[in-house]
């Protein structure tokens, strides 16, 4: 169904249908307007020789710099040239894609001076699946993700390169071939489709829909580790979670409750510690905290997705310019720093609840790593080493980029967010937590096959998938194709929409 961009109701779950799964998006009539609206009084303000920030002045340093008539019509295609600086690989195509639906989702407002056809050239790009070629690197996350939103713009004018039926072609071939008329710029037209947070706010969108699966999967594979390891269920009762209060610990306990219902677990036929470590006890807790770090982030980037995020800001009603900060992508990146930290988090949870597994003096019972023959196999022993490797590489990637300002442009910007290294950071930490989460499923399957029990319906439908994809471990294999198979299943999401299947939704 077509995504209507109205300015203030796009959510996570909507740009990520737009930018992952092509869904078509429409400019609502409403905001067209708005847009005209506001390109007329600009075009008034520039008549009468108002000088207004980035559309007849200079930008940054040169702000000071009032350009001539014949400099404003050829000053916005300088501007994209000299700030498309960015390096590296192309950023992924998706990423690109709810870059593009941001920016719209900002036009829409009508506080952003430039011409419709902008904004409706952005909105036929998406629908004909035209994506600028962006390289990843080179925005510092303030007056906007300058860099690649400049490159992507280059095909405003005919220019660049684009990503069209599966070819990298030149940006005027891409348009041509798409049926796309190139607009040209004209007057504030290219600052206004670059000067915003739009890559990082987007790519963080995408990894927030992602954090919020990659939870709901721990908390899959932690029922599974706690009727392995034979838990005492007393730590997941609702009660001790509704009295401290914290929402996301209640949401974590229920899940993993509904996971492991019909369990021998639940009846008492199984005897089980009385009290078990932090690992397992703490779960709900940990978890819990993560959910509310996420939810947080969330919140944040909802609001960006529908804020305005412009230097200057133009307010029709008021026949008023503003110059401002929207642009500034601190508000996105510190909670996102924060929700990175929050997966890494969870995954050395998940790396001690493993050990736990491996571990013979703590596995109340289980075979020495797992193994049918331990001392000459070796079971999942060296499993955990990868886990560990990957987990390291969280920790180092979880130091927040937010407070890591340089100052730029003649210290004319001397605060700077680098949201977009927390945007990049997060992409491999979520990619590390896959591979973690995917060791502690596997490790959790082979556990559960040595125990004579009755699991919980959710833990043997997750089981039942792992099966499909890795065999049981009976005699000593390599080890890295059941890793990569692994972490392939937990980024589908693949055990947790069979488990919901089968037991009904996880709360969120």
């Amino acid at each position: 169904m077509t995504i209507v961009l109205d300015g203030s109701s796009l959510t996570i779950e909507k740009l990520v249908a737009i930018a992952r799964f092509g869904e078509k998006v429409e400019l609502a009539p409403e905001a067209l307007e708005r847009i005209k609206v506001c390109r007329a009084m600009l075009e008034e303000k520039l008549a009468a020789r108002e000088i207004m920030y980035g559309t007849n002045t200079g930008i940054g340093e040169f702000s000071e710099k009032v350009l001539s008539d014949e400099q404003v019509k050829e000053f916005q295609k300088y501007l994209i040239y000299n700030h498309a600086a960015g390096i590296g690989e192309p950023a992924p195509i998706e990423y690109v894609r709810g870059a593009l639906a941001s920016r719209i989702n900002v036009h829409a407002h009508g506080n952003s001076g430039c011409r419709p056809e902008i904004t409706l050239t952005l909105v036929e790009m998406l629908n004909k699946g035209v994506t600028p070629v962006v390289c990843q690197k080179g925005s510092v996350g303030a007056s906007g993700d300058l860099a690649p939103m400049a490159q992507a713009m280059l095909l405003l004018m005919g220019e660049g390169e684009a990503f069209y039926q599966g070819e990298r072609l030149p940006g005027r071939v891409a348009m041509e071939r798409a049926g796309i008329p190139i607009p040209g710029l004209q007057a504030r037209d290219g600052l206004a489709a670059i000067n915003g947070s739009n890559l990082l706010t987007a790519m963080s969108a995408i990894h927030i829909y992602e954090m919020e699966r990659f939870l709901k999967q721990a908390e899959i594979a932690a029922a599974m580790t706690i009727e392995a390891l034979l838990g005492n269920l007393k730590p997941y009762h609702p009660k001790v979670h509704e009295l401290r209060g914290f929402r996301g610990a209640i949401v974590s306990a229920a899940n993993i409750r509904k996971v492991i219902a019909g369990s021998d677990l639940t009846t008492g036929k199984v005897k089980t510690k009385v009290q078990d470590a932090y690992s397992m006890r703490s779960t709900p807790q940990v978890i819990g905290a993560a959910r509310d770090a996420v939810a947080y982030a969330r919140s944040q980037v909802e609001i960006e997705l529908n804020g305005v995020g412009d230097n200057p800001i133009w307010i029709p009603e008021e026949k008023l310019t503003l110059t401002g900060a929207n642009f500034q992508g601190t508000p996105v990146s510190l909670p996102m720093d924060m929700a990175g930290a929050a997966i890494t988090m969870v995954c050395v949870l998940s790396e001690r609840r493993l050990n736990r597994l491996t571990n013979p003096a703590l596995s109340q019972g289980l075979p020495d790593f797992l193994a049918h023959d331990p001392g000459f196999y070796s079971g999942l022993m060296l499993s955990q080493y990868t886990a560990d490797m990957l987990i390291v590489e969280q920790r180092i990637l979880s130091m927040p980029a937010s407070i890591q300002s340089i100052p730029a442009a003649a210290d004319q910007e001397d605060f700077v967010s680098m949201g977009m290294n927390t945007a990049l950071k997060n992409a491999q930490i979520l990619d590390n937590a896959y591979g973690v989460l995917g060791i502690e499923f596997m490790a959790a399957a082979q556990a559960l096959d040595f125990r004579q029990f009755t699991p919980g319906r959710g833990t043997q439908k997750a089981r039942e998938v792992i099966r499909r994809y890795v065999a049981h471990l009976d005699i000593d294999r390599p080890l890295y194709p059941d890793h990569n198979t692994m972490k392939e299943l937990v980024k589908s999401g693949e055990i947790l929409e069979e488990v919901e299947k089968e037991i009904g939704p996880l709360e969120s």
